[in-house]
């Protein structure tokens, strides 16, 4: 019974699928057209909206963003149809299909979304043709009921996929990173050193959380176990894209531990500053030997006592943009040397990137601001236990498992990154619109 019933189905999805192929194009039921009929899903104004999913859907019903992705479907439509032509020449046709195969990624999965969207209406057209039949045929409503599920939710995962092809890519998401920690200079005093130290460890946590590699280049201590400044190199995969977001100032709220503050429950508030710089595998920054200023000295530990008895560690200046750096991590003062040359390099890489795109986040200048409480792109608050992250509203608890950084923290930079995605894809789509005169 039960295949003589999937046999029916079949053959009545067969008969439907062949009395539409006599039309120009796919016609749904109620008689939309196919393009028309996946933008208004994708808006969420069908019956089809139940299936949108959180932001996924919100992006979908963006006008710019549907404006975005008929502009171009159609202009994949154009470059299909011009290509066939035989007048053109072979320039014109490899920058066509240069434009093509661009295009192609997004073009193939809105292709999937109306062959789902197709299935979608058989199947609703059969359950509706079934209501009021005999019991006999509930199995068959069964069988379409769960056959529009699995439709559904294939549907959902394509939108996903659609908008990861419409994201905006970076090309230096798959670079290593440079990354320093600063204790902030205008609150706080010992609870900013304290917290960057926290901060340190917690971004080392996190590194091996992700199986990275964790190189300190420059570790500066302060009093009563503090940090002052820290530099190291994380390598892995994609490092930066991860990261790039932890650019900024932090805050933290926490009552100190010892002192009349300790006693009397008085919270203390300080600032730290992350900055991120990308490092590529081509890192071609040209630095002329007369620029810099290249000054030795001896290493300092903890307290302030000389680690070294030679003047191994090594700071370099670079004297047309002022820009300085420190390695003191190796005995060796020309190695020590090599990893500050290196870090200049990445430095000035960066400030020549934010001189290219004004709209990254990653310049070291935006990044360190003035490391005032205003500038906070989050806060740790210890006394009520919570982390907040100022750009997206997201709220986490138990902050000592979130400074150990391991799945907590990686939540958090999820869900920084996706909002980062949007906004670049609203700024993308929204450049792209005419200019009303």
């Amino acid at each position: 019974m039960l295949v003589h019933r999937w046999i029916r189905l079949c053959t009545v999805c067969k008969r439907l699928i062949s009395n539409n192929r006599g039309g120009i194009g796919w016609r749904t039921s109620t008689g939309h057209d196919s393009l028309q009929y996946v933008t208004e899903v994708l808006r969420g104004n069908t019956a089809s909206r139940r299936y949108c999913h959180g932001d996924v859907g919100d992006l979908y019903k963006n006008e710019s963003v549907q404006r975005y992705l008929r502009q171009l479907m159609e202009e994949y439509g154009d470059l299909t149809k011009k290509l066939q032509l035989a007048c053109l020449s072979d320039l014109e046709r490899k920058d066509m299909n240069q434009k093509l195969v661009k295009l192609l990624p997004v073009a193939d999965v809105f292709q999937s979304i109306t062959n789902a969207l197709k299935d979608l209406e058989e199947v609703l057209s059969l359950l509706h043709s079934t209501v009021g039949t005999r019991d006999e045929d509930e199995q068959m409503t069964q069988l379409l009921k769960e056959e529009e599920t699995q439709i559904s939710q294939r549907i959902v995962a394509l939108k996903e996929d659609l908008i990861k092809a419409l994201l905006p890519s970076d090309p230096l998401d798959s670079s290593n990173i440079l990354l320093e920690v600063v204790s902030g200079r205008t609150t706080g005093g010992d609870i900013c050193q304290q917290f960057t130290r926290e901060m340190f460890d917690m971004y080392q946590g996190f590194a091996s959380y992700k199986n990275w590699d964790f190189e300190v280049f420059n570790y500066t201590h302060a009093e009563y176990g503090g940090l002052h400044h820290a530099a190291v190199r994380i390598a892995g995969e994609k490092v930066y894209r991860h990261l790039k977001h932890e650019g900024g100032t932090h805050r933290v709220q926490r009552i100190p531990e010892v002192g009349l503050s300790s006693r009397m429950q008085r919270i203390h508030t300080g600032t730290m500053t992350v900055i991120v710089l990308p490092q590529p595998v081509e890192l071609d920054v040209s630095i002329d030997p007369k620029d810099l200023r290249i000054d030795t000295f001896r290493s300092k530990g903890p307290g302030g006592q000389s680690v070294n008895t030679t003047d191994s560690a090594v700071r370099v200046v670079h004297l047309p943009t002022g820009t300085t750096v420190e390695c003191q991590q190796s005995r060796s003062q020309l190695q020590n040397r090599d990893t500050a040359m290196g870090m200049l390099r990445a430095r000035l890489y960066q400030s020549m990137m934010g001189k290219e795109t004004e709209q990254r986040h990653t310049a070291r200048k935006q990044q360190v601001g003035t490391r005032s409480q205003s500038e906070r792109i989050r806060t740790y608050n210890f006394s009520q236990d919570r982390v907040t992250d100022h750009r997206t509203g997201y709220v986490t608890r138990d902050i000592k498992e979130f400074m150990r950084g391991g799945e907590a923290l990686d939540d958090l930079i999820s869900s920084v990154l996706e909002h980062g995605e949007r906004e670049a894809l609203l700024e993308l789509v929204e450049q792209q619109q005419p200019e009303t005169p």
